[in-house]
């Protein structure tokens, strides 16, 4: 098992954790559940190096120990006003502890830390005894799982194996597939890996990449001065050598997913902080809870000697005051001065901070010694900061403004025109653009070439901003926000279009698709609206090196579907589900390869590895085609709220996981579904019969409501995403009237991002950030705008609602939307097309 950093893993979480908790505080435990593992590998420092105390700890750790531990961390807590504690299940292999067991200690602990602090719940695990049903656990209790993988098979194998020899890494490989899917995806922390010189860098890295971790790590492999690494004969540096062909060709990529190791070292060079305990100054406030309630210093230490990490302290009998005033820990906590002396004098010691504390061992010495990794860091950093001093850094990602037009226009492809130029077919045109920032480009689509040069200015008429400033926007100026919408969707394919050419699947997409956009523009342009379609080709062209182009050919798939055409792709299967985006997905286990799509009048025929299915037209009433009458195992047609055929109940599309913290819930049960259905079709009439200003947004913004996980603490949550323009996430809400609610807040989201698209109404350089009254934490000024806006619109919901409750609901929500109006009015952080804006809002609330 590889240890977990003894500081936070996410570069996204650095400058939170510069409040570091105060001296002799520990904020990070890592509770050691089971003390086994199912593993046998033979880099192990648990069971493979000098410390052998495991083989005298029970194999799990009670209940009563559980609830020991959650409570000394909690007075703790109390003790030293922490904000935030990080928890991590360790072992041994946690999933051992099988569903219920990790149920019961992740519910322990979230009954006594979450009244009094913060708690990050992590897990580390080699993945392969995961299943759905633990994966539901994390999720439910919200654990992010670290996964160690290191590298493809080859690599893996070389280290992590059974221990009858036989490969895990099909195992780990499923986990990670698991994990990838949207509803498990909130519990996917990130892969830690472990350096071995016989394997490719490059390769490794690439191998890593290709399970879409949301984070990568890698660890030097425990080694010290009486036990030092392997090394080459004649290599002065091979692990920094290492790191750094991994550091090149990521830079390479765009730096497309954070590395922890690289991001710390560039921190640390700018004068940050790190991010793992393993570089860098900042203390390292972190103790081990052993399954039997012994408290032990950090885990890396067992690669020392037998005993190293012990404290002689537990959590029957010692608070964890008494850990930290432990001197091994302490002196962890002493940054600079708790260095050697050759440490202190060297001119990299503030990124190196001398290294992992383990790795500075030495026999007669303790660990008063530099790291014996002392040449590879000190080689790592000089290379990293003359790279970046030479302007290697990653390059600039192209604007959907200079986008190269498509390989192949149709013929009726209109001219090029700026964007102020003849509106979308069937939307009002917009009016001539003012000199300004280029923030969006003219609506190419599949096909259509780009606009030669970006458009300069806003892109909304003065009338239409003043509608939408009301709060409200009728049919015209919510029309103009869906077309935005789709001309952005549009103009992010055609910015794929080249880098799909290098790939067959992609190709034969994107060629049916530009063909499709010609002979049924009206299939095209259904399923290029759908929000996800949108978020996906946003991913590709933010993420190059991580780009799933391959999904073309699945949105031409889900096109041909609608428009009823005979067409023959490949499309690939991701997960062990093939989807098609507004149509539906098909499970398709086993299939390692793009499966064989062919639609035709008769449905849909897809043959991938052992499975060969029809999907024939069901329900006439469904627009796709293909309904829910007789369709086959494994088919998941999507769902319609009732009378509004062009809302989906969205529980099945790959790239709808994107609420940051809220989980989205996985595909719905029968009766489920019914009930979702049933609640929307009435909260949707409620905003027609009582609000019906607002009915228009959500009429031509709405396109897909996506389920979320009941909140664990029984809030109703929501939330909407610029690049799923259309889409809205909730909870299960208690009845159709709290729904409605919702449902305006967030369709009031999605209408100022559409005018955002085409709008600057704030300063963006403004670093300011301001403090409003719905929220505890100071806020950007574009934040402030949107909360405004949404709040302005849920202040005149309850307006209309009889009651007393009611009454005080449009009083509280008008006075925070009138309170921040003023702050921004004053501020002097908008553009007169904002100003404008805001005094719109204004007027509205002035009238109440």
């Amino acid at each position: 098992m590889s240890p977990p950093s003894a500081r936070p893993s996410d570069p996204g979480e650095l400058a939170a954790s510069s409040r570091a908790a105060p001296a002799g505080a520990l904020s990070q435990y890592v509770l050691k559940i089971v003390s086994r593992c199912d593993l046998s590998c033979d880099h192990c420092y648990v069971y493979e190096h000098p410390d052998q105390t495991w083989r005298r700890q029970p194999r799990t750790m009670s209940p009563e120990t559980v609830a020991a531990a959650a409570g000394r961390i909690a007075e703790h807590a109390v003790a030293h006003r922490l904000d935030a504690v990080r928890v991590v299940l360790h072992g041994g292999e946690p999933l051992l502890a099988g569903a219920a067991g990790l149920a019961g200690v992740a519910a322990e602990l979230r009954r006594q830390l979450d009244p009094v602090t913060r708690l990050d719940l992590r897990m580390q695990s080699n993945g392969v005894l995961l299943t759905e049903e633990i994966a539901e656990v994390l999720v439910d209790h919200g654990v992010a799982v670290g996964v160690s993988l290191d590298g493809d098979r080859a690599a893996n194998d070389r280290h992590r194996r059974y221990a009858n020899g036989a490969s895990s890494h099909a195992q780990v490989l499923r986990a990670l597939a698991l994990l990838r899917r949207p509803e498990y995806r909130p519990a996917y922390a990130g892969l830690l890996c472990t350096v071995d010189l016989a394997n490719d860098p490059v390769r490794v890295y690439r191998a890593l990449l290709a399970e879409d971790p949301p984070h990568i790590d890698f660890l030097l492999p425990h080694a010290n001065w009486e036990r030092p690494p392997p090394r080459p004969s004649g290599v002065a540096t091979p692990y920094a050598d290492w790191l750094l062909a991994v550091h090149r060709q990521w830079t390479a990529d765009g730096r497309p997913v954070p590395i922890r190791l690289l991001d710390s070292l560039l921190a640390t060079a700018a004068g940050g902080v790190s991010g793992t305990e393993a570089v860098g100054l900042a203390a390292a406030d972190l103790a081990v809870i052993e399954t039997d309630g012994s408290y032990e210093q950090v885990d890396s230490l067992k690669s020392a000697f037998d005993g190293a990490p012990a404290t002689g302290l537990d959590v029957r009998t010692h608070p964890i005051d008494a850990v930290a005033a432990h001197p091994m820990i302490a002196v962890r906590q002493a940054g600079l001065a708790g260095l050697c002396a050759t440490c202190r004098s060297c001119p990299v010691v503030r990124q190196c901070g001398g290294g992992l504390f383990a790795h500075r061992y030495r026999p007669g010495h303790g660990f008063e010694n530099p790291s014996v990794y002392c040449a590879d860091l000190a080689r790592l950093i000089s290379a990293m900061s003359a790279a970046d001093d030479a302007g290697d850094r990653p390059a600039a990602r192209p604007r959907p403004a200079t986008i190269p037009a498509p390989r192949r226009p149709p013929a009726d492809a209109p001219p090029e025109r700026p964007a102020g130029g003849p509106p979308v077919p069937g939307r009002p045109a917009a009016a001539s653009p003012r000199p300004g920032p280029s923030r969006a480009t003219a609506p190419p689509g599949p096909g259509r070439p780009a606009a030669a040069s970006p458009r300069t200015g806003d892109s909304l008429a003065p009338a239409i901003l003043d509608d939408l400033g009301s709060g409200h926007g009728g049919d015209d100026a919510v029309g103009q926000l869906a077309a935005i919408h789709l001309a952005k969707t549009r103009a992010l394919l055609v910015a794929l279009s080249p880098a799909a050419a290098a790939s067959q699947v992609a190709a034969a997409g994107w060629d049916l698709l530009v063909d499709l956009d010609v002979t049924a523009p009206d299939a095209v342009r259904e399923v290029l609206a759908h929000p996800f379609v949108r978020r996906w080709a946003h991913r590709c062209h933010d993420r190059p090196a991580r780009a799933d182009l391959g999904r073309l050919a699945a949105v031409a798939a889900a096109a041909a579907i609608r428009a009823g055409v005979t067409a023959d792709l490949a499309v690939p299967v991701r997960d062990g589900v093939l989807d098609l985006p507004t149509v539906g997905a098909l499970l398709v286990p086993g299939a390692d390869r793009p499966a064989a799509v062919s639609v035709s009048a008769g449905g849909v025929r897809v043959r991938a590895g052992d499975t060969d299915v029809t999907v024939r037209p069901g329900d006439t009433e469904v627009e796709t085609r293909l309904g829910e009458v007789g369709h086959p195992a494994g088919w998941r047609p999507v769902r319609r709220v009732p009378g509004r055929a062009r809302v989906l109940l969205e529980d099945t599309d790959p790239y709808r996981d994107c609420y940051q913290d809220l989980p989205v819930a996985p595909r719905l049960s029968g009766p489920d579904a019914a009930r979702w259905q049933r609640h929307l079709d009435a909260a949707i009439r409620r905003i027609d019969a009582e609000a019906g200003e607002y009915a228009p947004g959500v009429d031509a913004v709405l396109r897909a409501v996506v389920p979320l996980r009941p909140d664990r603490g029984g809030r109703q949550r929501s939330a909407a995403a610029a690049t799923a323009f259309g889409a809205v996430a909730v909870t299960p809400a208690p009845d159709d009237a709290a729904l409605a609610v919702l449902l305006v807040h967030e369709v009031q989201h999605l209408k100022l991002d559409g005018v955002l698209d085409v709008c600057d109404l704030v300063d963006r350089g403004d670093p300011r950030r301001v403090r409003v009254p719905w929220r505890e934490d100071p806020r950007p000024v574009e934040g402030v705008l949107h909360g405004t806006y949404a709040h302005l619109a849920v202040a005149d919901v309850w307006r209309r609602r009889p009651g007393a409750a009611a009454g005080a609901h449009h009083r509280r929500y008008r006075d925070w939307t009138a309170s921040a109006l003023d702050t921004l009015l004053d501020l002097g952080a908008l553009t007169p097309a904002g100003e404008r804006f805001a005094r719109r809002m204004r007027d509205t609330v002035d009238t109440w």
